[in-house]
């Protein structure tokens, strides 16, 4: 989480929203990682989480990931936790709540709805001050900029 912290800073720098994400194998291997790039590319599905699950799901020749974990700076949305389910991801691992548009448990839980075909283990609060103390300096500045 500590690298992806420092990552998920740097992409901030650029002008991105704060965010880093990457997807590890059963064995602890690296198969796929992303940061935020809705800004840059313009794409309203540049969230880390779905950078990092299309990398993964090319490395690893399969879009089925039971035995993978996704470690990422901030709680998924409800799209990405979306994803995250249709791909049978095992575990999910974040560092902030997004306590107003997170799909694992700050708004909704996508992991535990009724209609979710697939439940993951879903781990929330990694190192989550220093995750959330970056997402709000950064739209703190950024709100600073526009005035």
């Amino acid at each position: 989480m500590q690298r992806l912290l420092l990552r998920a800073e740097h992409v901030g720098s650029l002008g991105e929203v704060p965010v880093s994400a990457v997807i590890l194998d059963q064995h602890g291997h690296c198969i796929g990682h992303g940061s935020n790039r809705r800004e840059r590319l313009g794409d309203p599905l540049g969230h880390a989480e779905l950078v990092a699950l299309k990398q993964a799901a090319w490395i690893k020749g399969d879009w089925r990931f039971n035995d993978c974990t996704l470690i990422v700076t901030l709680e998924p949305c409800p799209m990405c936790a979306g994803a995250l389910t249709q791909a049978r991801m095992g575990q999910v691992i974040f560092g902030a709540a997004d306590l107003k548009r997170g799909g694992l448990g700050g708004t909704l839980n996508l992991s535990k709805h009724k209609s979710s075909h697939h439940h993951m283990y879903v781990q929330g609060g990694v190192l989550a001050d220093k995750a959330k103390k970056l997402l709000e300096g950064w739209f703190k500045q950024r709100r600073q900029n526009c005035l």
